[in-house]
């Protein structure tokens, strides 16, 4: 008997020794319960010993898929996998003797979600900031096949990193709760409309700059920043440039998924010049660590919240910095932002975390839907003011709007607009109608009889509610008759 206990604990320390010398292993990402993009050729990628032989294989496909790990241990290769179902499958990778299977992996629409704060805030919310009836959509999540999340805890390296810690967890209340509001009321929507399972990948840092997710070789361009390391440790942790996309985006770029959800930006206000070319460099370069390099994959950001940046009910740098957003909407290819200012409360002006978090997301969604799905029955941009001149022996300013084919929500008690004549002092208005046949908004306020500029939710808290027939509010702006 004794003999038997013996050589039974040695057999378990072989096995124990074999395992910590395995070299075969996936990337973090590939876990089980992982989503992987539908109708794509997918990377899969890990590490074995140098030069060893590796394969992989699915129950979705007959086809084996083979790569030679290369003199660092580094291999990568593809799988094709099918068409979205709730049908579950297993991937086994092999290497030698050595063997990794996962199980319960869904086939369905994956996207990368990332920013700051306002992207990281789960659905528990944080102290203070709740998320909007989080309680009755934790209670009704779908369910794990339907919305499944990988979330990147937040990290930091000067060194690019290889792997990052996390699991795919699915849509039960248990999890739901610690998942990316955003992130998640996004998937939702996208669900409920294609009813395919819906994989998000989420790595967000609060209170990131956009500097903090580009690489250290894209910043150096840049004259005003200093990446000397004793320059980093003095800042506020949060504003660190590169060191969220060493330790958070790197281990797991590549990862095939649809497009990009983005909603960063509060902590370059102030810097609103210098964001639209980084930004646009952010995502010219994420799109090639994808091999992206067509502009295929949409990228979709949210303008900033409301808040009073400035400290004060009178301060313009966040809308600066959100035209700064919308010109890298307009500018760089299949991109899209959606518009906040009317998915605050006036109670939240010194609270940078909204509670509308559904709205965002549904948002989000619908530019999806509308430009990356066939869905273009669904409205999903908003209307931006194109111009604006005074109408003839009149005093009122006619603002060319776009994006409102069936017209406006209201006439009436309009908050947000204000007017301005010629010394500068600007008045609310609070009635505006948009005409027909002009496609134009007409605008006038009784104290202003020579009207020269016009603005809309113009300020860093400066709700509104003017919104277009469909429900999508008009684009902040500033603008002086022609």
């Amino acid at each position: 008997m004794k003999k038997i206990f013996l050589l039974s604990i040695a057999v378990l320390l072989s096995l124990f020794s074999l395992e910590l010398n395995a070299k075969l292993r996936l990337a973090s990402v590939f876990t089980d319960s992982a989503v992987l993009q539908q109708n794509a050729s997918v990377r899969v990628w890990g590490w074995a010993d140098a030069g060893a032989k590796v394969s992989v294989s699915a129950s979705f496909t007959s086809k084996v898929s083979e790569a030679k790990a290369d003199k660092d241990g580094n291999w990568s290769l593809t799988i094709q996998t099918p068409v979205a179902s709730y049908k579950k499958y297993t991937m086994t990778v092999k290497s030698g003797s050595e063997r990794v299977v996962l199980q319960d992996i869904l086939v369905g629409e994956v996207w990368f979600a990332s920013g700051q704060s306002n992207m990281e805030m789960p659905m528990r919310g944080f102290f203070n900031c709740p998320v909007e009836k989080a309680q009755e959509y934790i209670a009704l999540a779908p369910g794990v096949d339907k919305i499944r999340m990988f979330t990147a805890p937040k990290k930091q390296s000067y060194e690019p990193q290889d792997e990052i810690e996390g699991t795919w967890r699915g849509a039960e209340p248990a999890a739901v709760i610690e998942m990316s509001a955003t992130a998640y009321f996004f998937a939702l929507r996208l669900n409920a409309v294609l009813d395919v399972p819906v994989g998000i990948v989420s790595a967000a840092y609060g209170g990131a700059r956009v500097e903090s997710w580009l690489p250290k070789e894209i910043l150096e361009g840049y004259e005003d920043e200093d990446l000397s390391r004793q320059r980093i440790e003095s800042m506020t942790d949060y504003h660190r440039p590169y060191l969220m996309y060493n330790a958070m985006l790197n281990p797991l770029k590549g990862y095939s998924c649809k497009g990009f959800i983005w909603y960063q930006g509060c902590s370059n206000v102030g810097a609103h010049e210098a964001f639209p070319e980084r930004m646009t460099a952010l995502i010219e370069h994420w799109r090639s660590l994808w091999g992206d390099n067509e502009a295929k994959m949409p990228f979709y950001m949210v303008e900033i919240a409301p808040y009073r940046y400035g400290g004060t009910d009178y301060a313009y740098s966040g809308a600066y910095l959100r035209q700064a957003q919308h010109e890298v909407a307009a500018t760089v290819p299949n991109c899209g932002i959606v518009v906040t200012n009317d998915l605050v409360y006036s109670y939240e002006k010194d609270n940078i975390h909204p509670a509308k978090k559904k709205e965002v997301g549904d948002r989000l969604a619908a530019l999806a839907l509308n430009k990356n799905y066939g869905y273009w029955s669904i409205a999903a941009e908003s209307p931006k003011a194109l111009r604006c001149y005074v109408l003839p022996n009149s005093s009122e300013i006619a603002v060319e709007l776009s994006n409102c084919p069936n017209g406006m929500e209201r006439w009436f008690e309009i908050e947000g607009l204000e007017v301005a004549g010629r010394d500068g002092r600007f008045y609310p208005v609070t009635f505006a109608y948009y005409e027909w046949n002009g496609r134009y908004l007409r605008v006038r306020s009784e104290f202003v009889h020579d009207p020269v500029e016009v603005r809309y939710g113009w300020g860093d808290f400066k709700p509104g509610n003017l919104r277009n027939a469909e429900g999508l509010p008009v684009t902040p702006f500033k603008m002086r008759a022609e």
